[in-house]
C-alpha cells in the first residue's frame, strides 16, 4: 500500500519538478536536453553489459574517478555509463572522462521514466555512490534481476528516524539482495536498522579518500601561481554559496589591511550565480579580474573571480590556504579532501554534516579550523597566511591523514567484480524480458 502511495505522490510532485527543470533549461543553454533525459530518454548504451555508476553531483563524480580507473585497469573493455542529477556534476563528468565514459542524467523516480532509462542503458550492475535511495528505481532493478551495489554509503543518525517512518517501503527496497559498502561501522548499523540484509552490509570506507588530483591540474595551478608571483599571499574561497561571498570579501578586507598584496580566488559553486557575484564585487568597488574573460589578476586586483567550470582543483593548487564553502551557510559543506590532498591548511564554517567524519579527522590533526563568522574566518586565514611554516605543517598533517585512510576503492571493486559478466544480464534491453541471474536477489524477495 505504501508503495502505491509513494508512486502516486511522485506523479503529483513530478510536474512541478519538471517545470523547474524546464525553466532552468530555458535560462541556461547548457542544461537543454536534461529534462528529456530525466524522463528516461537517454542515449542507448553504446555496448551491452555496461556497469552503470550513479554519482549525484560534483563531489560524487570526483570520488568516482578512482573507482572508474580501478575498474578499467582490471577490465579494459568494460563499458561504463555514469549518471548525475546536477548540471555541475554533468559538466565535471564530461571534463574528467570526455568520450571514455558515457554520461546521462538520472531519471525521475516514476515508473515510465525509470523503465525507459533501464531499457536504454541495460546495465549488468548498478553502482550507486553515497546514499541515493529511490524506491521505484530500485524496485525495477530488482524486477529485472540487475544487482545493486551501494558504494561508499552513508546514513546519518537523523536520517534513520525519517526512514523508520517509511519502514515497509524501505524494507522492500533494501531487503532485495542489495549489497552495501558502508563508509563506517555506524553507517552499516544504521542500514541494518532500516531493513538491509545484515549479511549484505560491509564496511568498505569512504572512496573519497582515494581521491587523486591529476598532475595536469596541479601543474596548471602552479603555472598560474608563478605568473602571479609566488611570494604573493593567496587564499581561495571554493564552492561558495549565497552569503558566503560577502563573508569572504569582508574577511579579505581585514586580511589586506595587514597583507596589502593578498589575493582572494573566489569560486562560486553554481554557474547561475556568476553574474550575481560579479555584481556584488562591483557594488563593493572591489578591483578584480575574471577568469572567463581570460584575464590574470594584476598587482592592484584584490580578487580573481573564477567564473568557469571544472578548474577548482587547479586553483586549489595555486593557493596557500583554502576556505571550503557550503559551510558558513547550512548546506553541509563541500569536499574538504581536494585541498587536503594538495597539502593545504583548511578553514570551514560549522556546517560540515555532508562529510562529518572527514571534518573530524582533519580537525583532530590540526589541518582544519572551524569558524562561525567572517571575523573568525579572517583571523584563521591570517594565522596561516602570516606563518607559512605553520601552514605547511598543518597541510602536511592533512595530507597524511588522507593517505592513511585510502583503500576503499579496492574494497568496493572486490564487491562489484563477482557481479560482473553474469549470464543473461547484459541482454536485458528494450525488447527483452527480465532474465533471472540466479542469486542477484534471494528467492521470494519482493518487487513492485
Amino acid at each position: 500500500m505504501l508503495r502505491l502511495v509513494y508512486v502516486a505522490l511522485t506523479y503529483l510532485v513530478s510536474p512541478f519538478v519538471m517545470a523547474h527543470d524546464a525553466w532552468q533549461a530555458f535560462q541556461h543553454a547548457e542544461q537543454r536536453g536534461r529534462l528529456a533525459q530525466r524522463l528516461g530518454h537517454v542515449e542507448r548504451a553504446r555496448r551491452t553489459g555496461a556497469v552503470w555508476i550513479h554519482a549525484v553531483s560534483v563531489g560524487e563524480v570526483q570520488a568516482a574517478v578512482g573507482l572508474l580507473h580501478a575498474l578499467r585497469r582490471r577490465h579494459p573493455d568494460l563499458p561504463i555509463v555514469l549518471s548525475t542529477v546536477t548540471p555541475t556534476g554533468a559538466q565535471r563528468a564530461r571534463t574528467l572522462f570526455q568520450d571514455g565514459v558515457q554520461h546521462c542524467y538520472l531519471p525521475y523516480d516514476v515508473p515510465g521514466a525509470v523503465g525507459r532509462f533501464l531499457d536504454r542503458v541495460a546495465p549488468q550492475v548498478a553502482v550507486i555512490l553515497e546514499t541515493e535511495i529511490w524506491p521505484t528505481l530500485y524496485g525495477e532493478l530488482g524486477r529485472r534481476r540487475i544487482p545493486i551495489v551501494l558504494g561508499s554509503a552513508r546514513l546519518s543518525a537523523r536520517s534513520v528516524g525519517r526512514y523508520r517512518r517509511l519502514t515497509s517501503l524501505l524494507r522492500d527496497t533494501l531487503s532485495g539482495g542489495i549489497v552495501i559498502g558502508a563508509q563506517t561501522v555506524a553507517d552499516a548499523d544504521r542500514f541494518r536498522q532500516i531493513g538491509a540484509v545484515g549479511a549484505n552490509v560491509h564496511v568498505t570506507g569512504n572512496i573519497k579518500y582515494d581521491l587523486e588530483i591529476p598532475a595536469s591540474q596541479v601543474e596548471a595551478g602552479r603555472a598560474l601561481r608563478r605568473r602571479w608571483g609566488e611570494a604573493r599571499p593567496v587564499w581561495i574561497a571554493g564552492s561558495t554559496h549565497e552569503g558566503e561571498e560577502e563573508a569572504a570579501l569582508a574577511a579579505h578586507a581585514s586580511i589586506r589591511a595587514r597583507l596589502p598584496t593578498a589575493l582572494l580566488l573566489l569560486v562560486p559553486r553554481h554557474p547561475q550565480r556568476f553574474d550575481a557575484v560579479r555584481a556584488l564585487l562591483r557594488r563593493r568597488g572591489t578591483a578584480f579580474a575574471q577568469r572567463r574573460a581570460g584575464e590574470l589578476p594584476g598587482e592592484d586586483d584584490a580578487v580573481f573571480l573564477v567564473d568557469t567550470l571544472g578548474e577548482l582543483q587547479a586553483f586549489y593548487a595555486a593557493s596557500d590556504v583554502a576556505f571550503v564553502g557550503g559551510s558558513l551557510v547550512p548546506i553541509g559543506g563541500h569536499s574538504l579532501l581536494e585541498p587536503a590532498v594538495l597539502g593545504l591548511p583548511i578553514v570551514s564554517g560549522p556546517h560540515t554534516h555532508n562529510g562529518q567524519d572527514i571534518a573530524e579527522l582533519l580537525e583532530q590533526g590540526g589541518a582544519l579550523v572551524l569558524v562561525r563568522d567572517r571575523e573568525a574566518l579572517a583571523q584563521a586565514l591570517l594565522t596561516w597566511l602570516e606563518a607559512p611554516s605553520l601552514a605547511h605543517q598543518a597541510g602536511e598533517s592533512g595530507r597524511r591523514a588522507v593517505a592513511a585512510n585510502r583503500g576503499a576503492v579496492d574494497r568496493l571493486v572486490a564487491m562489484i567484480e563477482p557481479l560482473l559478466s553474469r549470464p543473461g544480464v547484459a541482454a536485458v534491453g528494450a525488447e527483452s524480458s527480465p532474465v533471472s541471474t540466479g542469486d542477484a536477489r534471494p528467492e521470494g524477495s519482493s518487487g513492485p
